[in-house]
């Protein structure tokens, strides 16, 4: 869902923040999934602003566009006031160039000679609502601190959205602190969410390594009554019981493994420099997670709806009091194979990855056991068990194109068994061109495009394979 990651941890089973043009920062929270919890615990990202000042300075980029169905076309700038080493103030204007379009062509001034018509365009650009703006500043308290406050006013019929976020990093762990009001969240259905204040702290282990162990710890707390931002896709109203007021600790453990299958060791071209330093290599590789979660909620928060066809985990929810425990096992396996080693001037890089999640432990091995007796007891299995087995699955395409310019397709994977005459159907499919940034050893900018949401954004991504 518009995140363009291959990580495992990046690819839409942890409860990322997702990228966004309804907001300044370019940013959306997920809605937190019932116990996956993590929708912190992903390290730091590159900043919307630092993100426009790195286009303005180095990609001869002054204005960089980026649309919304509900807003239209619309270009930002940046302006960045660096007071110390330690201390950059940044001031981001957008400007929507498709409001102002539709606001002169439906205007019935007729103006005529040169003059005539910069007036008429003066009196046209003085509309409030043409206009967002938003003020930030981020603070370097130390080698290991970061501070970020962050104000975004849009048009006087919206309420400014305030943001402050403090960042830790031990040496194995990552600290999160995040306090927004009001904060935007998205569900799977594609709606957006406004909840009044959202505070949220999440510690992370750390690692890089093939073969390891990794928990998450985490506490969110809301309050306020949420209200539908926009419903785009004129999905279900109904507000997500994990937005309502109350909150929340949550805790995942699991375990990662990763086995390359088969690696090639031909020798690269001497006096060509590699577009990036992560896709440098053809292999087949197979990758696997599984663990557990569990959340215990306090509050408006602790009513959790029921799977149809079972509970997802083990429920427990005391009588008379506004609290639920939840707990679930998940697992999730990867397959990535790429050709070529992206250095050559065109087509030496093809790139696939097929993710299966299971979210929901509990349901599975509920779903298989009945499956595996019906099977015994030579009775034909229903469509329901069957379909309750199946994985969420995945789908990435990546090809090189010319140059640093490859072509990328992120798509989920929808099995309905109940629907014969089109059973699989792609999920939300992401389509995104990317340029390499070779200087840097492994950064790209993306322009992406997600049909379904109607929404287009340009954007920086360091060291993401």
């Amino acid at each position: 869902m518009r995140k363009l990651r291959w990580v495992m941890d990046g690819g839409g089973f942890w409860d990322l923040d997702i990228s966004t043009p309804q907001t300044l920062d370019g940013l959306a929270c997920a809605v937190p999934g019932d116990p996956l919890p993590l929708g912190l615990s992903r390290g730091t990202r590159l900043s919307r602003p630092r993100q426009l000042q790195f286009m303005h300075r180095f990609m001869n980029a002054p204005l960089v566009p980026s649309y919304a169905k509900t807003r239209g076309l619309s270009l930002q700038r940046l302006i960045s006031l660096p007071f110390s080493d330690n201390w950059v103030l940044f001031l981001l204007g957008q400007f929507n160039l498709q409001r102002f379009v539709s606001s002169v062509k439906g205007s019935e001034e007729k103006p005529k000679g040169v003059s005539s018509w910069l007036k008429t365009f003066g009196r046209h650009l003085q509309q409030k609502s043409l206009y967002a703006l938003g003020f930030s500043s981020e603070f370097q308290l130390g080698e290991d601190d970061t501070l970020l406050f962050g104000l975004d006013g849009y048009d006087d019929t919206e309420k400014p959205r305030g943001k402050v976020v403090f960042h830790h990093k031990f040496p194995d762990h990552d600290l999160r602190v995040e306090a927004v009001s009001p904060g935007l969240f998205v569900d799977n259905t594609g709606n957006y969410w406004d909840v009044p204040f959202s505070t949220a702290v999440d510690l992370a282990s750390v690692t890089t390594s093939d073969s390891s162990t990794a928990y998450h710890l985490s506490a969110h707390y809301t309050s306020g009554s949420p209200k539908q931002f926009e419903n785009v896709l004129n999905h279900n109203d109904s507000v997500p019981p994990t937005l309502l007021p109350g909150l929340a600790f949550k805790s995942a453990f699991s375990y990662r493994k990763k086995v390359d299958i088969w690696r090639s060791e031909a020798p690269k071209l001497k006096l060509e420099q590699l577009y990036d330093v992560f896709l440098s290599n053809s292999h087949v590789s197979a990758s696997g997670i599984i663990g557990a979660a569990a959340t215990a909620a306090f509050g408006d928060n602790s009513a959790r709806a029921r799977i149809e066809d079972g509970s997802p985990g083990y429920f427990l929810q005391v009588s008379g009091v506004k609290s639920s425990f939840l707990a679930d096992m998940f697992a999730s396996v990867s397959f990535t194979a790429q050709y070529g080693n992206f250095q050559r001037p065109s087509l030496d890089l093809t790139r696939f990855q097929a993710r299966m999640d299971f979210p929901s432990g509990f349901k599975f091995l509920s779903a298989a056991t009945g499956l595996t007796q019906d099977l015994l007891n030579s009775q034909k299995p229903s469509l329901e068990a069957v379909q309750a087995i199946l994985p969420n699955a995945t789908l990435s395409l990546q090809q090189q194109i010319v140059g640093p310019v490859s072509f990328r397709v992120d798509s989920g994977i929808t099995v309905d068994l109940k629907n014969p005459d089109l059973p699989i159907r792609a999920q939300e499919p992401v389509f995104a061109l990317e340029y390499a940034l070779q200087v840097l050893g492994s950064a790209k900018a993306v322009a992406w495009y997600c049909p379904k949401r109607q929404e287009f954004m340009a954007e920086l991504r360091f060291f993401e394979t």
